[in-house]
């Protein structure tokens, strides 16, 4: 965890950019973030460790090598647990937030109700953060320096490798447990899989590119679920339209079951860091092979052949 002098506020995110020309590939982790502002730390009732139980722990650096490939890399700067990236803007709790929400946030989600909205109620053990609710001005505050600009940056990023390429693909990288479970399960019929493509049930990809990335990853030893348990939360839903030619995959990594960083997660993510930098490689090497009479990836509007690009 790293904080910083009281009253000073970094950026909301990090970007790596690739020194060659960029492909159509864009990683990005939105919960991986771990910059803890001492106002949060003061007004929370947990220690260092509980507040970091809703971290991806290492997901920046499993593909901190993605720019090698042409893909961009964006990661958060704060944790989760602050601002949560992967909700809308308006996903606000009541129970947190001790002034009336506007009409927008009237709605209340399964994610809100179970305390992880846009500003989480709990951490992911379901453990309460905070002392006392949370003024609205001080939720719009922390939508506006930190969720609005992280979003803007992935626009901006998609739109470039849209107008250059004809279509683009926003690779949203997570963690998970090991054996996450479906409701109503025990563990011992927990889900097993070493990753989850999540697709939002074919609404954000076109079938092709989740096809290969799990063709490539079988390949590679992984043992890969589909949308189960996790489709895809906002980031996905959102910046995924694949009818523009603007595609986005969720993946989730399985974490160790250690729920705290260790050498063991370490390893974990060096397994990972080599099977997904081999999996951006050959999928931007299947786009180069691309030519005149493929079906596109570009969308609806652009009916036609791939445009050939470069990723690295």
């Amino acid at each position: 965890m790293t904080s910083e002098p009281s009253g000073l506020y970094p950026a909301p995110y990090r970007l790596v950019r690739p020194a060659f020309k960029a492909g159509p590939f864009l990683c990005a982790s939105p919960h991986s973030g771990r910059y803890y502002p001492d106002d949060f730390k003061r007004a929370s009732r947990l220690d260092e460790l509980l507040l970091r139980r809703s971290e991806d722990f290492h997901v920046d650096e499993l593909f901190q090598l993605a720019p090698d490939f042409g893909a961009p890399l964006l990661m958060a700067h704060y944790p989760r647990a602050y601002v949560d990236l992967n909700r809308a803007e308006n996903e606000l709790d009541p129970l947190l937030i001790r002034d009336p929400l506007p009409q927008s946030s009237a709605m209340i989600s399964e994610r809100v109700a179970a305390g992880l909205g846009t500003l989480a109620r709990v951490v992911a053990i379901g453990m309460p953060i905070y002392h006392e609710p949370l003024s609205l001005a001080e939720a719009k505050a922390r939508i506006a320096r930190i969720h609005t600009p992280y979003h803007q940056a992935l626009d901006a990023l998609l739109s470039a490798a849209h107008k250059h390429h004809g279509w683009s693909v926003l690779l949203d990288c997570h963690s998970m447990p090991s054996k996450p479970l479906r409701a109503g399960e025990s563990d011992q019929h927990g889900f097993d899989a070493d990753i989850v493509l999540g697709d939002c049930h074919g609404a954000s990809c076109d079938p092709r590119l989740i096809n290969r990335a799990e063709d490539i990853l079988h390949d590679l030893g992984y043992r890969v679920a589909r949308n189960d348990p996790y489709a895809g939360g906002y980031c996905t839903q959102h910046h995924g339209r694949p009818d523009e030619g603007r595609h986005a995959l969720q993946i989730p990594l399985a974490a160790p079951a250690s729920s705290m960083p260790s050498r063991a997660d370490k390893a974990f993510g060096h397994k990972n860091r080599i099977g997904f930098h081999f999996w951006v490689a050959g999928a931007c090497h299947d786009t180069r092979k691309n030519r005149a009479g493929s079906n596109t990836l570009s969308g609806a509007s652009n009916a036609g052949a791939i445009r050939p690009v470069q990723c690295g």
